[in-house]
């Protein structure tokens, strides 16, 4: 809920009344002032608070008026309706009616619609649902009817001038079903004083009436039902009983025993001396009560006066003299009463000033307030509210006593008329005499004397000399870690720290002072007896107002964290919200989500009047640039990463992570990680705190709303001299790189705390996002791309990009809930035809969170799908075309009937099949995929080899394995002179300036994307930097080639490492600027030159870019020629753009028309958007494999028909293949499955069985067989384990050609 607006209190012109709820508020609150005992570095730091807006108790009040007003309005809507004919409100009563017609509708009863207005009420931005048209209620809540009062003349009650008698619930507990409700209204005892007050000031304005009791009426009630036994409770009700109007209709009703009262006064026999006539207002009237109630003689207040006054001397503790001005347990404060004192006291002031740098974006109120002080330093000139000496009309009337101010009941009646009159400023500090505590010492006790409300207000004298009347609310105006230590100590010390669920519930200091440091902040000292609890609640009450102070608002709370134009390094800054957490955390969090809401003002770009969007917005006094923005975004995810539970160990991070990712809030048995019950309930209080999750949504829709503010900004034609700001997450990832020096170091920490910190941070930034999204995400793999889930996603994958510099691996990314939830088949066909916008995006857009099983999953089913519907289109075809040419079809001439079967041949044909012979493997298929149509590609493929030479194959996978393992082979041999293996590696590349032409290399790329296509693996080793160029990835970095050209990676890293304090780079390394390769013996060399800015040498048009090539001719004279100028030297100024060039010629310029050749008849087969799931890595793993085979797993997940593990036979034959080298484990698997590759996934994913192949007793006999298409291993049962030995390795070395398999 956006508990910090003020909403509406009736239906329209708000402002009034929220004037009068602040006014009102302003008077009753309790001041918040720095202590007496404070440390002199504190005293000169404090500032008086003239806004009652940043006033903590006038806020938290507001808050708590305000949510009841709005779970009125949804009561009333939701049980009546608005009345209007063309109501689209869903939860509005009329809609409802509306949309059933004459189908019979059912009212919710009290409970139902309490329960959902609390529900309703409690959303963010809970306005939005109330219903345009409704009406503001105008009687008393529906729940009123279930209260009954009844008359208890025998027990007298006593009643507080000022407050109303109804409803006010200061006393003894509810009753239901015939017992007492409200709280202390048939009770006689005095409600609890507010500390600070004294004790004549809560028992003086009191009178005393006949008691009655309010019951509530019985009604039937389900104990199974959890809605009726939450919400249905008196602590539920009273959010309807102590609303205004609830309050109005208790008064009517307690106004009805005044003549109990009247009788009750005429029996008194009250002093002469002290009856009033000179026509003070009744109480009753003065709290808001209706013109009947007005009839009461001065004489009976007089009266009522002196019975309490005659009560005092005997239970009256000793207290100062003070203003008995209206304080919480007292008659209101007199706004037109003026007070003479030997000193100038004024009565406290109204300042309610909107402070355009301080006040909210959504501040509906900017404008309505005017601080006096501010007033009278304003221009004379300048328009608005002026006026030192206006008056705000009409405070609130009534409001509940549920104890928003420590026991100070917010339903007294503030003036008619609140005067605002300007008064000095009071910065010095006095602890002795600040606001909310009571000094020992006696003070005389104080008197006043009425006036005549018909004549000006007559002085009112005071023996006090206490400044709480004209002191106002202080506060520190910035923190620091050192403040923040102090202050959190305190609150732990004195054990007024908030009572909350988050683990560790206390910090202390765990940081290293510097030399030179200053000494740590402490109070001053005292004696040795115990700390006063007045003293203690005073310096609760100064802390909390300085932690909303400062963190409510962005500036100073930039000011705060911000040193020279820097962010407090990230673990400084961590530290200091991890420490204030454990003592507020509810104040620390909301309060940041109200500085928060300054992300969302649009830059001042957009809001001139030459921007074309400046009339999308209005106009905002406060906003911030990207940079200040990201400053208070990354604070503000600094306190969510201090929210979470501190953990020591990095490993138990990555495996809460990873616990958090599959939706767990326990690991159990079959989780991806074990952890104790104890952390994980702590993981899940801290990632479902109501507020936490609330600040979290806020930041991560900031983040696609900074980004908004960009793209618009950049689209403005009149943009002027603006400069390109940095994105809003800048700051956090500059921050987060513990490798900067510059960063503003604050405390010093050990090593391991910054080493744990530095994988702390971003892990905790992913499991917030992932909690956000999990707690939004509706199952729709369509997700929104704005809000709270679209900033998570934008955050996820900003931090994926920079996950080498935040030291992140791929398994922290991944969200394995979502796969868990989503159709494999389905959902990733679905993708192929959605286009995403910034409105709506799609879960596989980020496949980072997914796991490459899932990703492999979801690529073969798109394959699968396009390969089913080519089958089913050319089989629907082929029935169409065989009901033509039966026959007794209409097509009767046999020659049309063939014909028409030649044309459709190859539309109808369901497979796409290949006639191969082993002696032209490469031929035949290069002739049979020359000039293929797309959609015969598509369908499954059937490979026929070796059968015109007696084989007898049935293609069931087996076929198609051997056929791909041998055309690859013999398409990758050097000797063709079209690719290059590596001697040491094994690894192929493209030949630079191959003679073969193009359409070869095109062709050997269809060959691997259909082998992808299928779902085969194939004998090949190409290095990571050829996969990246296949998905568009740039090649680099040296680590991208490493693998290929290990040598070369390394001495080009010793180049660029290289300290000249041993020498010059190019006196040791002497190399030119040049880039040399041998082209079939000739040595071809050529200077680089750096790529164009606007080509990035990757196209061919890329200028002298080019790589010479053989012609058709011969050899073009360019590649013997050496050049005609030599090539500058290698220095250090120069050696980094070396490196690149150097890495960008090897890798995309000697091989660009080769590369791109095969790149072509690579996309042939496979839809371009598929490929965008796959990671290098993971392409590599689906076209090659995985070459280790690990013969223990490979044992682990083999089965076995015939027998079983234990068999002698099968304990033999694992003891011989555990001993095999890695060529005859490779044959082993290429033996059984026709490749002598893992698949991807592991040795899981791959079908072996070994299976009983009948006896041999002799020598001789069968050697193993298998069925390759099956994974199955025909093994004979052999006399001893060196025959099997024997008969298996024949078999292994002469596996060639099928039977029947």
């Amino acid at each position: 809920m956006t508990l910090d607006t003020i909403r509406p209190a009736d239906g329209g012109g708000q402002g009034g009344s929220d004037v009068d709820v602040m006014a009102s508020l302003w008077e009753v609150a309790p001041f918040a002032r720095l202590p007496g005992d404070a440390p002199n570095e504190l005293r000169h730091l404090v500032e008086d608070i003239e806004n009652p807006k940043r006033v903590y108790a006038v806020h938290k009040a507001s808050r708590r008026h305000s949510f009841q007003l709005l779970v009125q309005k949804y009561v009333v809507q939701l049980r009546d309706g608005c009345g209007a004919d063309y109501c689209h409100t869903p939860t509005c009563f009329t809609c409802r009616k509306r949309i059933a017609g004459r189908a019979p509708i059912r009212r919710y009863n009290a409970t139902s619609a309490r329960t959902l207005a609390i529900y309703l009420a409690s959303q963010d931005n809970p306005e939005n649902g109330l219903c345009p048209t409704l009406k503001t209620p105008k009687g008393p809540p529906a729940a009123m009817s279930s209260l009954v009062f009844t008359s208890n003349p025998k027990q007298p009650v006593r009643i507080h001038m000022g407050q109303t008698t109804g409803g006010s619930g200061q006393g003894g507990p509810p009753r239901a079903n015939g017992k007492p409700v409200t709280n202390g209204v048939a009770k006689s005892e005095p409600k609890p004083r507010r500390a600070g007050v004294p004790r004549d000031q809560d028992l003086e304005g009191s009178t005393e009436i006949p008691g009655f009791s309010v019951t509530e009426r019985h009604e039937s009630k389900d104990y199974r039902s959890f809605a009726a036994n939450v919400f249905g409770t008196v602590a539920f009700k009273m959010l309807e009983w102590l609303t205004p109007s609830g309050v109005d209709d208790m008064s009517r009703i307690a106004r009805s025993f005044q003549v109990e009262v009247e009788n009750l006064s005429r029996s008194r026999s009250p002093s002469p001396a002290s009856r009033v006539t000179n026509g003070t207002k009744s109480p009753l009237r003065q709290n808001g009560a209706r013109p009947e109630a007005e009839a009461r003689s001065p004489e009976l207040e007089q009266a009522q006066k002196d019975t309490w006054e005659k009560r005092e001397p005997e239970d009256q503790p000793q207290r100062r003299s003070s203003n008995p001005s209206n304080r919480p347990g007292v008659p209101r404060r007199n706004s037109n009463a003026k007070v003479r004192t030997p000193g100038p006291k004024a009565k406290r002031q109204l300042s309610i000033d909107p402070f355009p740098p301080e006040v909210p974006i959504d501040d509906t109120y900017t404008g309505l307030l005017k601080s006096p002080r501010l007033a009278s330093q304003a221009d004379k000139n300048s328009k608005g509210l002026k006026t030192p000496n206006s008056s705000l009309a009409r405070p609130i009337s009534q409001l509940s006593s549920a104890g928003f101010f420590d026991d100070v009941s917010l339903e007294k009646m503030p003036p008619k008329s609140v005067d605002i009159k300007t008064k000095p400023s009071h910065h010095q500090v006095d602890g002795a005499r600040s606001s909310g505590s009571a000094s020992p010492k006696e003070q005389p006790a104080s008197s006043s004397t009425p006036s005549d409300s018909n004549r000006s207000p007559a002085p009112v004298e005071h023996e006090s000399d206490s400044g709480d009347e004209r002191e106002l609310p202080q506060a520190l105006p910035k923190l620091d870690a050192d403040v923040v230590d102090f202050l959190c100590d305190i609150l732990q010390d004195d054990h007024t720290n908030e009572k909350h669920m988050l683990e560790p519930p206390t910090i202390g200091k765990f940081h290293n002072r510097t030399a030179g440091h200053a000494k740590p902040l402490k109070r001053k000292s005292r004696s040795r007896r115990p700390y006063p609890k007045s003293m203690k609640l005073e310096w609760k009450l100064f802390i909390e107002q300085t932690f909303f102070y400062i963190l409510s608002d962005a500036q100073p709370l930039m000011n705060s964290f911000v040193k020279k134009g820097q962010l407090y390094d990230s673990q400084t800054l961590w530290y200091c919200m991890l420490r204030m957490t454990r003592v507020a955390p509810t104040l620390v969090l909301h309060s940041l989500w109200m500085a928060s809401a300054g992300l969302f003002a649009p830059p001042k770009s957009l809001q001139s009047l030459r921007s074309p969007t400046a009339k999308l917005f209005p106009r905002h006094e406060k906003s911030l640039p990207n940079k200040e923005a990201g400053f208070l975004l990354s604070i503000c995810l600094h306190a969510l990463v201090a929210a979470a539970p501190l953990v020591t160990n990095p490993r138990d991070l990555y495996d809460m992570s990873r616990i958090r990712s599959h939706g767990l809030s326990l690991a159990g048995s079959g989780a991806v990680a074990r952890q104790p019950s104890e952390l994980c309930l702590q993981y899940d209080d801290a990632f479902t705190n109501d507020l936490a999750l609330r600040l979290a949504r806020r930041l991560f829709a900031a983040i696609t709303t900074r980004r908004y503010f960009d793209e618009m900004n950049d689209s403005n034609l009149d943009d002027g001299d603006d400069k390109d700001e940095p994105d809003v997450l800048a700051p956090l990832f500059s921050q987060l790189d513990f490798l900067d020096m510059d960063a503003a170091y604050i405390l010093n920490f050990s090593f391991p705390d910054r080493a744990l910190h530095e994988t702390r941070v971003p892990t905790l930034l992913l499991d917030w996002a992932r909690a956000v999204m999990l707690s939004d995400w509706d199952g729709n793999p369509v997700v929104p791309g704005d809000g709270p889930f679209g900033g998570a996603l934008a955050l996820i994958e900003a931090m994926y990009k920079k996950r080498q510099a935040l030291v992140l691996g791929d398994s922290h990314f991944r969200s394995e809930y979502f796969a868990e939830r989503l159709d494999t088949v389905q959902m990733p066909v679905a993708w192929l035809s959605h286009t995403s916008t910034r409105q709506k995006m799609h879960l596989l857009d980020f496949p980072y969170i997914f796991s490459q099983s899932t990703l492999v999953s979801y690529f073969r089913s798109i394959n699968f799908s396009r390969m089913s519907r080519a089958f089913e289109e050319s089989s629907s075809l082929q029935s169409r075309m065989q009901a033509i040419v039966a026959p007794k079809s209409l097509i009767v001439n046999q020659h049309h009937k063939d014909v028409l079967q030649d044309l459709l041949k190859t539309a109808s044909s369901r497979y796409l099949i290949l006639e191969i012979n082993r002696d032209n493997v490469i031929t035949d298929a290069f002739d049979q995929l020359w000039r293929r149509e797309e959609r015969e590609l598509m369908r499954p493929l059937k490979v026929h080899l070796g059968e015109s030479d007696g084989e007898e194959g049935f293609d069931s996978g087996g076929v198609q394995q051997e056929f791909f393992r041998l055309a690859v082979s013999e398409a990758l041999d050097p000797n063709y002179g079209a690719f290059t293996v590596d001697d040491r590696t094994r690894m192929t590349w493209f030949q630079p300036g191959s003679c073969e032409p193009e359409w070869k290399f095109e062709l050997v790329g269809l060959l691997v994307s259909l082998a992808l296509y299928n779902g085969l693996t194939l004998p090949i080793t190409l290095p990571k930097a050829f996969y990246r160029k296949l998905l568009g990835e740039p090649v680099t970095e040296l680590h991208h080639i490493a693998d290929g050209w290990p040598d070369l990676a390394s001495g080009l890293t010793k180049l660029v490492e290289w300290d000249e304090k041993d020498g010059l780079v190019e006196d040791v390394f002497a190399r030119t600027y040049e880039f040399s390769v041998s082209m079939f013996g000739f040595p071809v060399t050529r200077e680089m030159k750096p790529a164009p800015p606007s080509l990035s040498g990757t196209s061919k048009e890329a200028g002298d870019d080019s790589w010479p090539q053989f012609g058709q001719n011969g050899i073009p004279g360019t590649l013997v020629d050496g050049p005609e100028e030599e090539a500058p030297l290698v220095t250090k100024a120069n050696r980094n753009a070396y490196v690149s060039d150097y890495i960008r010629y090897l890798t995309d310029v000697s091989v660009r028309p080769q590369f791109e050749a095969f790149a072509r008849g690579f996309r042939t087969c496979l839809h371009p958007k598929s490929l965008t799931l796959l990671t290098a890595p993971l392409l590599q793993s689906l076209v090659e494999g995985v070459q280790e085979i690990d013969i223990a797993e490979l044992k682990r997940y083999a089965r076995y028909v015939g027998w079983d593990a234990s068999h002698r036979t099968v304990r033999d034959f694992w003891s011989i293949v555990r001993k095999y080298d890695d060529t005859m484990k490779r044959k082993l698997l290429e033996f059984v499955t026709a490749s002598d590759r893992v698949p991807v996934g592991g040795i899981k994913n791959l079908q072996f069985v070994v299976q009983k192949n009948g006896e041999e007793e002799g020598t001789g006999g069968h050697l193993p067989t298998a069925y390759t298409c099956y994974g199955t291993l025909l093994l004979p049962e052999y006399r001893d384990k060196e025959v099997l030995r024997e008969r298996m390795a024949m078999a292994l070395e002469n596996a060639q050609g099928f039977g029947f398999a």
